[in-house]
């Protein structure tokens, strides 16, 4: 399997938490040849969309305007989205929603998967989406389970840094050096203009997250995003 056959998938509660937590994975996969497949579960119409409504926007309004910011930040990061509709604060995971992810999880197989903490006690909708795509990857792995594609192996899961991770037990397990991409991640961030209160916030995480980084590899690093993974990592050497 070459490069250009492989794909990554990003599983997102909200139409921007894809920008904010994993933009510049995003990005540097693309630019290695990876597919990048992103799942909105909803576009953060009712609970991430304040300033639209303070404009007095309506829903449906609110709606195309999240979706089209994001499709613009994809756009610019190299990734397909897809879109859900299913709707936040609550967002409700429905069996109509886990088939849908299994399906396609088994369509797509992923090298990784990219999703939210496992726990957030300021946003539910998070640890919500962790707990569906975890659910997913095992069905996607079962035998048994009706679909018209194959099983998946064992792809890795890991966890974007949460909005406050010291109260989310966020163990940060991957540094990741985004440096490179980081310019195009700011742009994808600056789409997401109903949530512009955001943009310097995530660029100071960045550049938090760059010198840890640069500290625990020796190196110079200027922007890192942290990721916490789920399963072990398995090879024939410690790295």
């Amino acid at each position: 399997m070459t490069t250009a056959n492989k794909s990554i998938t990003v599983v997102s509660a909200h139409s921007a938490d894809f920008v904010w937590r994993a933009g510049g994975a995003i990005a540097l996969y693309h630019d290695m040849g990876y597919e990048v497949r992103v799942l909105c579960l909803s576009f953060g119409e009712r609970g991430e969309s304040a300033r639209l409504w303070k404009q007095g926007k309506a829903l449906e309004e609110i709606r195309e305007i999240r979706r089209a910011e994001a499709e613009k930040a994809a756009g610019i990061l190299g990734a397909q989205v897809q879109f859900f509709d299913m709707g936040d604060y609550p967002l409700v995971p429905t069996k109509e929603l886990e088939n849908a992810l299994v399906q396609e999880f088994r369509a797509h197989p992923p090298e990784f998967i990219l999703t939210h903490s496992l726990k957030d006690p300021y946003n539910a909708d998070h640890p919500r989406t962790t707990e569906l795509v975890l659910e997913c990857r095992i069905l996607a792995q079962a035998h048994g389970y009706p679909s018209e594609y194959g099983v998946i192996g064992a792809p890795g899961v890991f966890l974007f840094e949460p909005h406050q991770p010291e109260q989310c037990d966020f163990q940060v397990d991957v540094l990741l050096d985004i440096s490179s991409v980081f310019e195009r991640k700011r742009q994808a961030m600056e789409c997401m203009e109903a949530q512009e209160h955001l943009w310097e916030y995530y660029t100071d995480v960045a550049k938090r997250r760059g010198v840890q980084a640069g500290r625990n590899s020796g190196g110079s690093i200027r922007y890192g995003e942290a990721y916490q993974r789920i399963y072990p990592y398995v090879g024939g050497v410690i790295l």
